[in-house]
């Protein structure tokens, strides 16, 4: 298996937890990495190189080899600086892990455009800013693996979290588009939403949960989706606490009409409309 042995990964919000966790497995596997953190508080306030620089130490320490990055994913400066870092540092850049992110938690009710666009400008922007930055080489040398991070809280939704969910669902919609338009040039784009324990979570869950909830466990699900072996694109991934599961949105078989029903007709078939009975995984244009 090729896996990822000396292909250059850029890990985003990898100064700690789960992407700390994911570039020491990287570093482990082989890979070279840089390891992206603006060094912020939780809310995103704040900057500091020393997240970053811990974690390289502990790569190099280790016997790998890593550079540090403190850009602001943010940023369309910052997303083009940190792959320039890749290229710069190994010559080239293989796989984008994006993984940075920011948590502002409010009910809608109380939610103001100020953390409405935080979350959107780190999670969604963010990882927009770093992918676009490193497509056209992606497609250049016809081989690149892009990973996000979406979250639960995206695909189920969560209290308090509109803003961060409707981020992390809009990054599923972006590797659904990515995944097709990648094909031909053997660049894949999956998502990975990792149930753990870190410092943005750990208001979430139990004192218990928490403690089982190792960072570690999700790392195994990214790097194989960053391996060279891995051919799977366009698909979501929960990964946590020894628990691997694919997600998908689904289609039902439906109801169909031979011409245009009424409210009333509609109504009186809705159970069959709603019912998941024989549902597959969705496809544009649906069957």
């Amino acid at each position: 298996m090729a896996g990822v042995e000396g292909r250059v990964v850029v890990v985003t919000g990898a100064g700690g937890g789960v992407g700390r966790a994911h570039a020491l497995l990287f570093a482990e596997e082989g890979a070279r990495v840089v390891v992206n953190d603006l060094g912020a508080d939780r809310d995103g306030t704040g900057r500091s190189s020393e997240m970053a620089e811990s974690v390289v130490a502990e790569i190099r320490d280790a016997g790998g080899e890593a550079v540090a990055n403190a850009d602001n994913v943010a940023e369309p400066e910052g997303g083009q600086r940190i792959v320039d870092a890749a290229v710069e540092a190994f010559g080239r850049i293989d796989v984008v892990v994006n993984n940075a992110g920011i948590l502002r938690d409010v009910t809608f009710h109380k939610m103001t455009d100020e953390q409405w666009d935080a979350i959107q400008k780190v999670h969604l922007y963010g990882t927009y800013h770093v992918t676009r930055a490193a497509w056209p080489r992606f497609r250049e040398q016809a081989y690149g693996r892009v990973i996000v991070t979406t979250s639960t809280s995206g695909l189920f939704g969560n209290f308090g979290q509109s803003n961060y969910g409707a981020a992390k669902m809009g990054l599923v919609g972006l590797i659904n588009t990515l995944a097709l338009e990648g094909a031909k040039y053997n660049v894949s784009a999956n998502a990975v939403a990792p149930v753990a324990a870190t410092r943005m979570t750990e208001d979430i869950f139990s004192e218990e949960m928490l403690e089982r909830l190792d960072p570690r466990w999700v790392s195994p699900a990214v790097v194989h989706l960053a391996s060279e072996d891995c051919t799977d694109t366009g698909i979501a991934v929960v990964a946590g606490g020894g628990n691997y599961s694919r997600v998908a949105v689904m289609q039902a078989p439906g109801a169909n009409f031979d011409a245009i029903p009424t409210v009333d007709a509609l109504a009186a078939s809705w159970d069959q409309v709603t019912d998941l009975t024989g549902a597959t995984v969705g496809r544009n244009p649906p069957d």
